[in-house]
């Protein structure tokens, strides 16, 4: 189906998006053009049934899944595993074409086993909003960190909102520690940084510019509320928009003790 705001290209701007990595293998089981592309995919939302009562940025999610149907595991560690927000999370989806799951650490009861039989078996991860710090020291008490990066290239789509954003590129934007500052820290999995809430929440933009031009974090990506941004193999390769002026912007330093702010797409 189609989406508002959709757009395929690349990256809107005039030379290669920097810190490309090389095309990745395709991952078994992958199917139509997720197979051609050989794709390793992560989704920024900027939204998601949390916070919008459409449901536009969580049917485009599952509209990049591989194949019909597709298992859904909804991961609210970064929140604590709070009952209320999987309660959501399974309501949600639970009218979509798609079979719906929560994993929960706090309460854990797989054993390793189990546990990466279960990870690798889904095709969407969508990872909830929280404490990003929290949620990576979680992840990898319990091994679920090497998980997801063997899910990923396997051909899971990795996707999420705020620290379920954050948590996938080399460092982030955040308030895990109180006030907004840098984390240094992440799965590394999609090159550089991230930081959400870009235009809503007052000093997340200039205190992510300032962390980008020190080179306290390194460039990135930084999201607009009620966007969201496919990345295949780390390059950014679709967005869309549930709402007017909702962007994707590449923040990078501009050698002179600043940043260039770059819009993607929209």
């Amino acid at each position: 189906m189609p989406f508002p705001h959709e757009h395929e290209e690349p990256c809107a701007r005039e030379e290669p998006c920097p810190d490309e990595g090389p095309r990745a293998p395709e991952g078994p089981g992958e199917q139509g053009e997720f197979a051609e592309s050989g794709s390793r995919r992560i989704a920024l939302l900027g939204g998601g049934f949390s916070t919008d009562a459409d449901g536009v940025l969580d049917d485009w999610a599952l509209a990049h899944a591989r194949g019909p149907r597709p298992k859904v595991c909804f991961v609210p560690t970064a929140s604590g595993d709070a009952e209320g927000y999987a309660d959501r999370f399974l309501a949600a989806f639970a009218a979509r074409d798609c079979e719906p799951s929560v994993l929960r650490l706090f309460r854990r009861e797989l054993d390793d086993v189990s546990l990466r039989a279960f990870l690798l078996a889904q095709d969407v991860v969508y990872v909830g909003g929280g404490n990003t710090a929290n949620l990576l020291a979680v992840w990898r008490v319990h091994g679920v960190d090497k998980l997801l990066a063997e899910a990923y290239r396997r051909g899971t789509l990795l996707c999420g909102i705020s620290a379920g954003a954050n948590c996938w590129a080399r460092g982030s934007h955040t308030d895990s520690f109180g006030p907004l500052t840098f984390l240094p820290d992440g799965l590394g999995l999609l090159p550089g940084s991230v930081c959400p809430h870009y235009d809503s929440e007052p000093g997340r933009r200039p205190s992510y510019r300032r962390a980008v031009a020190t080179g306290e974090l390194p460039a990135g990506w930084a999201l607009d509320d009620g966007v969201g941004a496919l990345f295949t193999d780390g390059v950014p390769t679709r967005t869309v928009a549930r709402t007017p002026g909702a962007r994707l912007y590449r923040v990078e330093p501009d050698g002179r003790g600043g940043v260039t702010e770059t819009v993607v797409n929209l």
